[in-house]
């Protein structure tokens, strides 16, 4: 992909050793997204940060509510840790990653808008760019999200592939919102 297209790269999935940041870095990552790996071995946050620079590390988080609170799961979002989900952040960001991947388990696939309260939640407690996941359905859920303080950037995949949302349609209608977007 890095060979064809020449936009920013975040790699993650099997990511669990400093070698395997190495791989895909050489491949042409720009950033590597770490989550069940970093669960199994939270050494490997450090070591990479260490190495690659805090703006090489990505935390990706599947979150959760269990019991009213915020709860990490893993393996996809199909192993709850009983981790509790803003102190692992906070952990994350103090051994060295530089930006989160929040994704809300609860609004994943649902296509009601992005888990607000949960970003905020993780927003109060780290100073890292923050990149919500799970819930889009509509240009308006980009719109609410980036006009959201907080909040760096968002994630979708169904409404895309699906078409459901054009990306074009979508730079237009969040430019005219007063999103800052390159058309």
């Amino acid at each position: 992909v890095a060979s064809e297209i020449y936009i920013p790269l975040t790699v993650g999935g099997g990511i669990r050793t400093l070698a395997d940041f190495d791989r895909v870095l050489k491949c042409g990552a720009d950033k590597v997204s770490v989550n069940s790996g970093a669960i199994a071995d939270p050494s490997v946050i450090a070591a990479a940060a260490k190495r690659y620079g805090d703006q090489c590390v990505v935390l990706s988080m599947d979150v959760k509510r269990v019991d009213g609170k915020f709860r990490l799961f893993a393996k996809g979002g199909r192993e709850d840790t009983g981790i509790d989900a803003m102190e692992w952040a906070v952990r994350g960001v103090e051994d060295g990653a530089g930006e989160i991947v929040l994704n809300s388990i609860d609004t994943d696939g649902v296509k009601s808008g992005f888990d607000l309260e949960m970003l905020d939640a993780l927003a109060a407690r780290v100073h890292v760019p923050i990149v919500a996941s799970g819930g889009a359905g509509s240009m308006e859920h980009f719109a609410e999200l980036f006009t959201h303080p907080g909040v760096d950037a968002g994630i979708a995949a169904s409404i895309f592939h699906t078409k459901q949302v054009d990306i074009r349609e979508l730079k237009r209608f969040l430019r005219d919102k007063g999103v800052e977007m390159r058309l």
